[in-house]
């Protein structure tokens, strides 16, 4: 569900009105579903060539290196450079695949963005979103963004009715860790990635 964060058609006054972190989130958005529209008939050949426009399209606005850290947590001290590494790469691509997965279940759907209320000078926002589900509840979600040393905002953590993804993924990984050691964990990640390698 995270990908359609910013895949979904947007519910909102123009993007150059926006604070800078919000304007992102919606021009991701629209570029998102202007590349499904283009490309609904290869789509539904082959649902696989979602994966390559969430990678070029998405992932650019995602600081991964981040992410992966906060997701290993004290398991990330513990790693050695190379594990470090493969992980970062096998968590992208894990992510890419949960988002490529979430985008063509809910890209039918709206979202609004929420009003905007961070300092911008603190160079850490929470960006606010709903779903907007006809017949159903709203799903409400937040990006957590940064300003990172280039000056460009990235996200590094998503909530979905208020559960931090990177939370959930740091505890399902310290348990694969502790039970099978960081190279299997790392090995069982790639292989579920190796759909998108193909």
């Amino acid at each position: 569900m995270l990908l359609s964060v910013v895949t979904l058609p947007t519910i909102q006054a123009d993007e150059h009105e926006m604070p800078e972190p919000q304007a992102i989130v919606k021009a991701a958005s629209d570029d998102m579903l202007q590349a499904l529209q283009d490309n609904k008939v290869e789509l539904e050949q082959d649902p696989s060539v979602i994966y390559g426009l969430v990678q070029d399209i998405i992932m650019p606005y995602f600081d991964f290196g981040k992410m992966s850290k906060l997701a290993l947590g004290k398991n990330w001290r513990n790693a050695n450079e190379l594990q470090r590494e493969r992980f970062t790469e096998e968590f992208r691509l894990l992510l890419v695949r949960t988002y490529s997965t979430a985008m063509l279940e809910y890209a039918d759907e709206e979202i609004r963005m929420k009003p905007f209320h961070d300092d911008l000078s603190k160079k850490k926002v929470k960006v606010g979103l709903e779903i907007i589900q006809p017949g159903g509840p709203s799903i409400p979600m937040t990006l957590s963004m940064y300003l990172n040393k280039a000056e460009e905002w990235k996200v590094f953590d998503v909530k979905i009715d208020g559960i931090s993804l990177i939370t959930v993924h740091r505890k399902n990984f310290s348990t694969q860790i502790r039970n099978d050691g960081m190279d299997k964990f790392i090995d069982d990640i790639a292989i579920r990635n190796e759909k998108i390698k193909a």
